[in-house]
């Protein structure tokens, strides 16, 4: 173990049980809780993104929850600093951080550090803005494949956010995103235990997630996004609204689909997040799978970093 301090990481797909996992953890052993999503961030924005209810924030706080209003980025790099801070933080008070959440980029770049990237430019991203506006997100496109074929491959003509910002990168830099991305920033200064929870059948992930978003549009979601709708300072294009669920609602409240149609767009939606979840994990290293349905798995995980915590103070 050396002398790093220990911390665990707890990933999963949607709707996999990561939370309530998590809180039993919290319950055995001296663990603190940051949330590693990427729309729990967002102030006002509780039912659609699954958000710990008030009853259990009181048992197992999380940190990194309701940092930003929903008109507001939140980029990786912010999170990796304010994750290592708060990690700072847990471990000084002699407990564990556990890291709970499916933003598996966060995951990565708390993990393995950030490439330096410049910061964003105001000037030259309403220019790539206005130049798309004008040409089309397409064409823009092309001029990424002509200087970095790498990331075009990647990123796709109708993702203008990450289209914007390789192009941003490249105008402001000289060097590509690509270039960029390949050097790494300083890694984590902890030993970490990382496991990863999901049902072993897809078609029960799929169940899960189908019955957590209806339970949602019980619960209020409509009324949620509604609100959000209502401010005026809003629109699709931004991080927040883009969130799976957010979007569908919004269209719905545009007069885009209809009712049943959201719901049915909402499910896929999650469902293909859960997807891409799930293809970022079977190639994570290190990684110990975690069953949903075994009543055993959190026992197991118990002991697992009971044992490496012990191993840490000797």
């Amino acid at each position: 173990m050396g002398t790093k301090p220990l911390a665990v990481f707890l990933m999963g797909p949607t709707a996999s049980g990561k939370t309530s996992l998590a809180m039993t953890l919290c319950r055995e052993l001296p663990c603190e809780l940051v949330s590693v999503d990427s729309a729990l961030v967002y102030r006002g924005m509780d039912i659609g993104t699954a958000k710990p209810s008030r009853e259990e924030l009181a048992q197992a706080p999380h940190r990194l929850i309701d940092l930003r209003d929903p008109s507001q980025a939140y980029s990786a790099a912010e999170f990796r600093r304010d994750a290592l801070a708060a990690m700072a933080e847990i471990t000084a008070a002699g407990r564990i951080p556990l890291l709970v959440g499916g933003t598996m980029l966060y995951f990565k770049a708390l993990l393995e550090g950030l490439s330096p990237l410049p910061s964003a430019d105001p000037a030259v991203r309403a220019a790539i803005e206005a130049e798309a506006a004008e040409q089309g997100w397409e064409r823009l496109h092309r001029q990424l494949a002509a200087v970095d074929p790498v990331a075009a491959a990647r990123i796709h003509p109708n993702d203008p956010q990450r289209l914007s910002r390789a192009l941003e990168v490249f105008r402001i830099s000289g060097k590509t995103l690509t270039e960029l991305t390949q050097r790494k920033g300083d890694p984590l200064p902890y030993k970490v235990l990382q496991f990863a929870i999901a049902p072993a059948e897809r078609a029960e992930l799929h169940r899960r997630i189908a019955e957590r978003f209806r339970l949602m549009l019980e619960q209020g979601f409509e009324q949620e996004v509604r609100a959000l709708y209502r401010r005026g300072d809003l629109h699709p294009e931004l991080p927040s609204i883009r969130c799976v669920g957010y979007r569908q609602m919004w269209d719905y409240l545009d007069g885009v689909v209809g009712y049943d149609e959201m719901t049915e767009r909402g499910i896929a939606a999650t469902r293909q997040l859960a997807k891409r979840q799930l293809t970022w994990l079977r190639s994570w290293p290190d990684l110990t799978w975690l069953d949903s349905d075994d009543k055993t798995a959190c026992q197991r995980l118990v002991q697992q970093v009971h044992q490496a915590h012990n191993q840490t103070k000797q």
